[in-house]
């Protein structure tokens, strides 16, 4: 076991203490248990931290086990994908990854020994009858009148069902528990149900599936793990957990613990909000970069040191809370300000020429890949006459408090030299679109020798050598923090979070990837190379900005 006080501390932890301290266990064995339904989202990394770091640090395993017992709504490609996001954020799974449905066999078999303890029956009633007479939390449930067919009719039933001689929906097996529970997971839930579909795993083999409540449980005593962790909807259900436990033969029994899911503002975190957004097209996608699957927040440019960060800030309690924005934000921001190098980008061009330098002429600059880590070392960049800069950092006039080019006023081009601005050029619509200066030719590296203070500096790239690019700027999904508490929650879609420009940027970024996967483009923020780049143009996505621009004013 890791050294105590090189790890972070909570209640389930302290529980695992416990439980190693009393002999109650020697190793530790937990697991991540996703269906298979959709890609795995932040919340999903912040169990996956949980389950895989408790392994990690008691030197215990944790086991990859997909829930696979709905194959209408799963298939491969989210096995696929949920296999790559756990690697990606460099967890390892005990041996081969497994699937519930590894043991349908031994689940039917233990549904089999509940029917035969009288434990468990087939129930031809309609599911809107069976909701009817489940009751309410005020108000006990009423008993199917099922409920008390003999052992050997309902052995014969089940077998009917799995032999598919019924249609789905026709009937179920529930567990005959107890209709005045007041837990309603108790009131004879249903355990099976009748599902004519392929299966990705198992084919044609199966025509009745186990529910996940009976699924879970079972596959996690076969497992032998020691500590079952769930999220805080799943309280009520250990009570059936344990019931299932108790009343089948087996030998090991796990323990369930909850902790709270995470809340997330500015998002959705519900599979079925976000198999919404994907197939409404509200997204492009299960991996656009504004969605909050461990995809897209990937192919945004996030990594897996800032998601696991992120995790291991908001830490594991069983209180409901919403987490900002901005602190998940704030982990890709530190984690890129000190390994993200720089580079110059020019999202929103217009040209600058310098009337006194030579035409024809190109030289070499040097500059510093990080301000404050010499061991990144240094580039070249080109320049030339003719450079391109940000329209926002020209104004024809302003005040002191801008630091920028202004006419008749000088700047600093950001590890070149100092120029001043002479005059404009503008298009049809008043716009300016070329920028004539001078520079000052001793001015490289050092201030004018006459001692004129220049305080501003800017970014640029040489024109005669910039490639073009794409840049996508995103932003947040939604514009208000809890999106799922709108009435329809697609309406509060940020209709300006996804912005799309054509700009330039410095030679021969894109070729250095995988080597370079991230930058900060000076003042713009911090980029990644999208997949959708092309050897001729470079697409960049914007990972987040130097700043928390949603930060409310006076914070």
């Amino acid at each position: 076991m890791a050294e105590t006080e090189s790890r972070p501390t909570n209640f389930i932890r302290q529980i695992i203490d416990k439980d190693l301290a009393s002999g109650l266990h020697n190793a530790i064995k937990t697991r991540f248990p996703p269906e298979p339904n959709g890609f795995l989202h932040i919340g999903h990394a912040k169990s996956i931290c949980l389950n895989f770091g408790i392994a990690q640090d008691y030197t215990g395993t944790c086991n990859l086990r997909f829930d696979d017992t709905n194959p209408a709504k799963e298939d491969i490609t989210f096995v696929n994908s949920i296999k790559e996001d756990v690697q990606w954020l460099g967890f390892t799974w005990d041996g081969e990854a497994r699937y519930s449905s590894n043991y349908f066999d031994q689940l039917h078999a233990y549904a089999v020994e509940l029917i035969e303890k009288g434990l468990a029956y087939v129930d031809f009633s309609a599911q809107e009858v069976m909701r009817e007479m489940r009751g309410t939390l005020k108000e006990p449930g009423q008993n199917s009148p099922y409920r008390d067919t003999d052992v050997e009719t309902n052995l014969s039933e089940f077998a009917k069902m799995t032999a598919g001689e019924y249609k789905e929906g026709e009937c179920s097996l529930r567990a005959k528990i107890d209709m005045a529970s007041p837990f309603m997971c108790m009131r004879d839930p249903v355990i099976y149900r009748v599902k004519h579909a392929h299966h990705h795993q198992t084919g044609d083999k199966w025509c009745v599936y186990p529910m996940y409540d009976f699924t879970h449980c079972i596959s996690d005593a076969i497992e032998g793990i020691t500590h079952s962790l769930c999220t805080l909807e799943f309280q009520d259900n250990r009570r059936l957990y344990d019931w299932v436990i108790e009343n089948i033969s087996i030998d090991c029994t796990p323990r369930q613990y909850e902790f709270s899911r995470l809340n997330l503002e500015y998002t959705v975190l519900s599979k079925r909000r976000l198999i919404q957004l994907v197939e409404e097209n509200h997204v492009n996608g299960w991996d656009d970069p504004r969605m909050p699957t461990i995809a897209g927040l990937r192919r945004r440019g996030y990594t897996p040191g800032s998601i696991v960060e992120f995790c291991k800030r908001i830490g594991v309690t069983k209180m409901d809370n919403m987490v900002e924005m901005s602190m998940l934000e704030a982990c890709i921001r530190d984690d890129l300000n000190t390994n993200a190098p720089r580079a110059m980008a020019v999202l929103d061009p217009i040209k600058l020429v310098i009337e006194n330098y030579e035409e024809g002429k190109t030289e070499t600059l040097v500059a510093p890949n990080h301000p404050n880590d010499e061991s990144m070392g240094t580039r070249n960049i080109g320049f030339s006459r003719e450079v391109y800069i940000e329209a926002e950092d020209f104004r024809e006039s302003a005040n002191k408090k801008f630091k920028r080019l202004v006419l008749d006023k000088e700047v600093r081009l950001r590890n070149a030299y100092v120029v001043k601005a002479n005059r404009v050029e503008k298009d049809e619509a008043g716009n300016v679109t070329t920028v004539y200066c001078t520079f000052d030719s001793e001015t490289l590296g050092k201030d004018p020798t006459d001692g004129r203070k220049v305080k501003g500096v800017i970014h640029w790239v040489d024109a005669a050598t910039a490639q073009a690019a794409e840049f996508r700027l995103y932003d947040r999904l939604f514009n208000v923090p809890n999106p799922a508490a709108e009435e329809n929650f697609t309406d509060a879609i940020n209709p300006e979070s996804l912005e799309i420009k054509q700009g330039w940027v410095e030679a021969g970024l894109a070729n250095n990837v995988p080597e370079v996967s991230a930058w900060q483009f000076e003042r713009m923020g911090y980029f990644c190379v999208d997949n959708d780049s092309t050897d001729h143009k470079p697409v960049f996505n914007r990972t987040v900005g130097l700043r928390d621009t949603w930060a409310k004013i006076g914070e």
